[in-house]
């Protein structure tokens, strides 16, 4: 099963990076999970949306070639990342990459509340009539993060708690079944 994964963050030591990573290495032998590189699209231009950057085409193309997508966001101001939702645009215009596709939100916070307003956010975005995602449904599949700084080991950067770790484990699952079921 081919995974793109977006992390709507773009810092260099992102907790939500590392969340990616660490999904990348513990799920390799259930589905393969490529990291999409949304810090080189350009903003998004309605001017362009129809010959849009290689950039753009290689994003747009690794979103239609996967099985499903996986979308770890941090919370800024409430909500998503600029960053990410200059993506989704992308994503949501011309060829329409999301349309029918499984999604599974998830985020990471050294907050308390873990990513809650963010993911209510983008789950509003993800039904937009230009991306129309099926995405996991709530009602205990959300994966909510808190506390990133107690659950990751500084070392290596590896989501470590085990409790989370498991947790995880449980609702990644969840999106595996339903990305077969779709």
């Amino acid at each position: 099963m081919n995974i793109v994964t977006i992390v709507g963050s773009l810092r260099k030591e992102s907790y939500n990076m590392h969340l990616a990573k660490t999904m990348q290495e513990r799920y390799k032998g259930k589905m393969n999970i490529e990291i999409a590189d949304i810090r080189s699209l350009p903003h998004f231009d309605q001017d362009e949306e129809n010959n849009p950057t290689e950039d753009v085409k290689k994003f747009k193309e690794s979103i239609a070639n996967s099985d499903g997508v996986i979308i770890i966001t941090p919370e800024y101001n409430w909500s998503i990342p600029g960053v990410l939702k200059n993506a989704l645009d992308w994503a949501s215009r011309v060829d329409k990459v999301f349309i029918g596709k499984p999604v599974m939100a998830l985020g990471v916070t050294p907050g308390m509340l873990g990513t809650v307003r963010a993911q209510m956010h983008l789950r509003e975005i993800l039904a937009a009539p230009g991306i129309q995602a099926k995405i996991l449904p709530p009602g205990g599949n959300e994966v909510l993060i808190g506390f990133a700084n107690q659950k990751f080991d500084e070392q290596t950067g590896q989501l470590a708690d085990e409790g989370t770790l498991s947790f995880l484990d449980s609702k990644v699952d969840a999106f595996f079944d339903f990305v077969k079921s779709v």
